[in-house]
Order: structure tokens, then C-alpha cells, then sequence
């Protein structure tokens, strides 16, 4: 492949990515405390950023948090997100463990 090639590759690449964005400082904080709290989670949220839909046993959840999805960051951790498919945004609402998340 030629160089030109394959930066317009990459280039198309990037814009299928999704980005994280939250609408609360509380959000913000428990995003920000879960991504430096151990290693292996930044690179499980860049999967993430691929396809929030299934990558990490995304799934749509049901009840009062119906329209958000969840996914498993490990041992414990979980992400409450929305996704905005026009925006290409993974808006949190909520990080951390089990209890923290759900209550």
C-alpha cells in the first residue's frame, strides 16, 4: 500500500470512532477515577470506542435505566453509557462498581 493509502484508511477509520463525553461533573468524576484506576481498562475503552455495542458484553438495560446500555470493564467495574449515534458519542452516566452503578 502506498503511504497516501493508507492514511486515508486510518483517516476513514477514525471517523467511525466514537467519542466519550459525559453531562454531569459526577459522571466526569467516576469516568475519570474508573480510567486511572487500573491497568487494561483504557485499552478495553478503546474497543469500546469501536463499537459500543458489542464489544465487552455491551447490552442494553431495562427498567428505570431503560435506553442506556452497560458494559463490564472488569472485576467489578461497569460503565452506564447512552449512545449518540449522529454525534458518534458514548455519553456516561455512570462508573464504577455494581454497587455504585445500579445502587
Amino acid at each position: 500500500m502506498k503511504v497516501l493509502e493508507i492514511l486515508l484508511n486510518l483517516k476513514n477509520y477514525l471517523l467511525l470512532m466514537y467519542e466519550f463525553t459525559t453531562r454531569s461533573k459526577k459522571a466526569e468524576k467516576q469516568f475519570y477515577e474508573v480510567f486511572n484506576s487500573r491497568e487494561g481498562i483504557r485499552e478495553k475503552l478503546k474497543m469500546l470506542m469501536i463499537n459500543p455495542r458489542k464489544e465487552l458484553n455491551s447490552h442494553k438495560l431495562k427498567g428505570k435505566l431503560e435506553g442506556k446500555w452497560s458494559c463490564y470493564l472488569g472485576w467489578d467495574i461497569r460503565l452506564v453509557y447512552e449512545i449518540d449515534d449522529k454525534n458518534k458519542e458514548i455519553v456516561v452516566v455512570a462508573a464504577g462498581s455494581h454497587k455504585e452503578v445500579y445502587g
